[in-house]
């Protein structure tokens, strides 16, 4: 789902979201901490890109593009903006500090309703949302009255909206509390102050094996099928039409690290687990297989559009995104100049 990106702001308005920040040119008020981390030139001076990411199993592909230079051959360095905190993800990619972002389309679309310069251009990674209960908990109706954990404006909201509305339920059956950060999410279910969570891999794993008695309710498949999108790549349209090539260059790089996680996965994880990834080598390979990396989501557009329903009723969006919400173009002009590298993908739209 990425690390996800929780409250936005502590004293969050549904109606507010992001009112002031996403627009381009509009000023945000940063930390001295968060001011101190950018530099003062442009976002993609030179042939840098600037980035936010997550810590989840859908950015394992960006990261293993950044820590191996895979668009460098292409003359293109990733620049990791790390933020101090979770809310700043979105944050700063809606208000034009960095030039492109891995994270869940939900945040995307409210970005994008509120007037930012964004396109969705890529994938990051599939599945991998996961709702959880304590023990007793089997069914949906099990959690009528009982408190359940999720965050604002994400992907790990949605599904959970979905899957009770699909039971004849709604959130107003439960107590939502919103959380601010992975780490917190999970520790809340495993101490047991959350009867239920949903939560993105690999944390969803480990609250499950920590939590004696625990149930997985669902991994998303029986509400959506099967290789439902999760996060994507998302650039400003100011990168897009200034510099095309340091975009493709990224989407080459990002399907370069999606064949190497397929053919050697092991890898991968030795790689980003430690550094990117706060848990064992066995736990991450167990967990990483419930959200693959697939950076070819053309087929994922209808499912995107339709979440739009779920996320005006929850409040955050005035209209379900549009076409122009997504410029596939730069990825199909790298399918078309890479075919042998597309051609041995697994997971793709074609």
């Amino acid at each position: 789902m990425c690390d996800r990106n929780g409250t936005f702001y502590r004293d969050f308005s549904r109606r507010s979201f992001l009112r002031t920040g996403a627009k381009a040119g509009t000023a945000i008020a940063l930390t001295p901490a968060l001011a101190a981390l950018l530099k003062p030139q442009g976002a993609f001076a030179a042939t840098t890109v600037k980035a936010t990411h997550g810590t989840g199993f859908c950015n394992l592909g960006f990261f293993l593009a950044k820590e191996r230079h895979l668009a460098q051959v292409e003359g293109v360095d990733i620049d990791f903006v790390v933020t101090p905190s979770n809310a700043d993800i979105a944050t700063l990619f809606g208000a034009g500090i960095v030039d492109m972002s891995m994270i869940p389309y939900s945040n995307f679309m409210t970005l994008y309703d509120a007037g930012a310069p964004v396109r969705i251009v890529a994938g990051g990674g599939v599945e991998g949302c996961i709702i959880l209960g304590r023990e007793g908990i089997k069914t949906p109706a099990d959690l009528k009255g009982k408190t359940f954990g999720t965050f604002q404006a994400d992907t790990l909201e949605v599904l959970p909206f979905d899957w009770l509305k699909k039971a004849g339920m709604s959130f107003k059956d439960v107590d939502v509390r919103y959380m601010n950060t992975s780490p917190e999410l999970a520790q809340a279910f495993i101490a047991g102050a959350l009867d239920a969570i949903c939560h993105i891999e690999p944390y969803a794993t480990q609250a499950l094996e920590s939590t004696p008695g625990s149930t997985l309710l669902s991994d998303g498949t029986d509400v959506y099928g099967k290789g439902y999108s999760d996060c994507v790549l998302a650039v400003r349209t100011p990168l897009l039409e200034e510099n095309p090539g340091a975009v493709k260059a990224v989407i080459k790089a990002l399907f370069e690290a999606q064949a190497s996680v397929e053919a050697d996965l092991d890898s991968a994880l030795k790689e980003t687990v430690g550094s990117y990834y706060k848990t064992t080598f066995d736990a991450a390979k167990k967990a990483s297989i419930r959200q693959p990396v697939v950076v070819d989501q053309r087929n994922q557009t209808d499912f995107i559009v339709a979440r739009g329903e779920s996320m005006k009723e929850l409040g955050y969006v005035k209209k379900l995104p549009d076409a122009k919400a997504f410029d596939w173009g730069p990825l199909e002009a790298v399918i078309a100049e890479n075919k042998d590298l597309y051609g041995k993908l697994k997971r793709k739209s074609a």
